[in-house]
């Protein structure tokens, strides 16, 4: 055997004596231990275990309890610990406004009916319901659904003075931002339709309005004028201030009752 042959034959020998060490010498090492893991504090929190639509009567099926980080438990859920009851005083309750499943159950999103139908169990305090006649020329073609705000227009035909002149329209808004409450008997979108053609619609006014709107009715034809979404909070837009304002002579119409007043610049 030459030289060469044994200097490499060494040279493996040391290089496999080295990776034998080094490999038990990391064998020996302790195994690094796991940080724990912070636990948050959770509650457990009555919630939706299936889509509720609005005006359909909870059952247990309905609902379940989820745990829930107790920091971002707010003070209008139902928490277990302090209702544990909770789940069984809402079974038979009317949802007022639909949930979505995984939604936390709040009592102000309900109603118990007490034996009363849905209408006037989902009806705020002093509030009435009244019904008119629609058509899809004058329900903004069939996409006004429950819930939605709408002006109420109230059009009449008078003859022309002239007797060879066509006659006279004249039209007036006489109801501002109120509520649909249902399209003949559909408290909600049908079939998960974006448009709903009825022949009737319930309207959710104050006494004097539902007087307005039942002396209209007589007095010729209503069209509802469907308005934005971001009108749902609104006060009724106060148009004479905006002409107070230019300094001209107004007429104010409200509910149905005409007076003059005249502004200055």
């Amino acid at each position: 055997m030459n030289t060469a042959r044994i200097v490499v034959l060494a040279i493996a020998g040391v290089a496999g004596l080295t990776a034998l060490y080094l490999a038990s010498g990391s064998n020996n090492q302790p195994a690094p231990t796991k940080q724990p893991v912070a636990q948050l504090p959770t509650v457990d929190i009555l919630v939706a275990k299936s889509d509720i639509g609005l005006g359909q009567s909870v059952k247990a099926d309905d609902l379940q309890w989820q745990t829930w980080p107790a920091a971002t438990a707010s003070g209008a859920f139902m928490r277990r610990d302090g209702k544990p009851e909770a789940m069984k005083d809402v079974i038979g309750s009317i949802a007022r406004a639909p949930f979505i499943a995984g939604e936390p159950i709040r009592e102000q999103k309900l109603v118990k009916a007490d034996g009363s139908g849905f209408m006037a169990a989902i009806l705020p305090s002093g509030m009435r319901a009244i019904s008119t006649d629609i058509s899809p020329e004058t329900a903004a073609g069939g996409f006004i659904l429950p819930n939605d705000r709408v002006d109420v227009i109230l059009s009449k035909r008078s003859k022309n003075s002239d007797s060879n002149g066509p006659d006279i329209v004249h039209s007036e808004i006489i109801l501002s931002n109120v509520r649909v409450l249902a399209i003949d008997q559909a408290p909600k979108e049908k079939d998960g339709t974006s448009a709903l053609i009825g022949k009737t619609v319930t309207l959710e006014l104050k006494p004097e309005q539902a007087e307005t709107l039942a002396r209209a009715r007589q007095s010729g034809t209503l069209t509802l004028a469907l308005r934005s979404i971001a009108d749902v909070n609104l006060v009724e837009a106060n148009a004479e201030d905006a002409v107070r304002r230019r300094g001209q002579t107004i007429n104010v119409i409200r509910y149905g009752i005409a007076s003059q007043q005249s502004t200055q610049k």
